[in-house]
């Protein structure tokens, strides 16, 4: 009776991860195949984490900077799941909390630091914490409903590019100031809920083509398109860049609503 009562009450743990032993190298028995990638995943997070510390310290240039090196890590850590055949669930997981920091943490309060703090009372606060709640909806959602690792299109403004799209407009202003203040705080805090809108939204987006010889033959004008806002990023720098992202996000808005117009049409 007594050992039946301390067995009922005893803790109880999560079961382990079940790790397969293919996921295992013969030369490393410790390390799965998941490893490297997770090494640029938690790399993305701590340009994210150092993206936070420096809007604290009033560094915005170098705060835009750490979260264009998260999205580079981005990047880089999906690849290298593809080339080492290391995709996992603990990776998919891991890479959504990576995204939450760097493109949902740091923007957030990037924003708030840069112009939205000087708004009356709770106000910036509220506005910035839009865009951590739209970034966590989206990929929660986006979680749910992944199907494979390939993805050619997204449902809502993807994470990275809301975040990018920040980043370009705290560039412009830190370099070229066009707006007064008190305009500049409206202007962020639109721009800021528009973006918190768009991501949980169900505008479709496409994925950026790789720049491969059957992307140039199946899609000439978007990769034409996308060589152009390129070539226009590194001559005009950061006003390019934010007017790049716009573009992007203005394409998904208007091919969503072509594609909404054209079954209307057809029903």
């Amino acid at each position: 009776m007594n050992d039946v009562g301390k067995q009922g009450g005893q803790k109880r743990y999560p079961p382990f991860l079940k790790n397969g032993s293919k996921e295992r190298s013969p030369r490393f028995p410790f390390v799965s195949r998941s490893f490297v990638p997770s090494v640029f995943t938690v790399m993305n997070m701590v340009s994210g984490y150092i993206s936070i510390v420096m809007s604290g310290e009033g560094s915005f240039v170098a705060a835009c900077w750490f979260i264009i090196l998260a999205s580079f890590f981005d990047t880089i850590d999906g690849f290298v799941a593809r080339v080492t055949n290391g995709t996992s669930d603990f990776g998919v997981e891991l890479d959504s909390l990576s995204d939450l920091v760097s493109f949902g943490a740091a923007p957030a309060y990037l924003v708030y630091k840069f112009g939205l703090e000087g708004l009356p009372g709770m106000t910036g606060i509220c506005v910035s914490s839009l865009l951590i709640i739209g970034s966590g909806l989206r990929l929660a959602r986006f979680n749910i409903s992944m199907i494979g690792y390939e993805k050619e299109s997204f449902s809502g403004l993807p994470t990275p590019a809301q975040a990018l799209t920040i980043v370009g407009f705290v560039l412009w202003m830190s370099g070229d100031p066009v707006f007064p203040v008190a305009s500049m705080q409206i202007v962020l805090a639109g721009l800021s809920t528009v973006l918190a809108l768009l991501m949980v939204s169900k505008v479709n987006y496409d994925a950026l083509p790789k720049p491969t010889v059957d992307s140039f033959r199946r899609q000439p004008l978007q990769m034409a398109l996308y060589i152009t806002a390129m070539f226009c990023v590194l001559l005009f720098h950061s006003k390019a860049f934010f007017l790049a992202m716009l573009l992007y996000i203005l394409l998904g808005i208007v091919r969503s609503i072509t594609l909404l117009w054209r079954r209307q049409w057809q029903t």
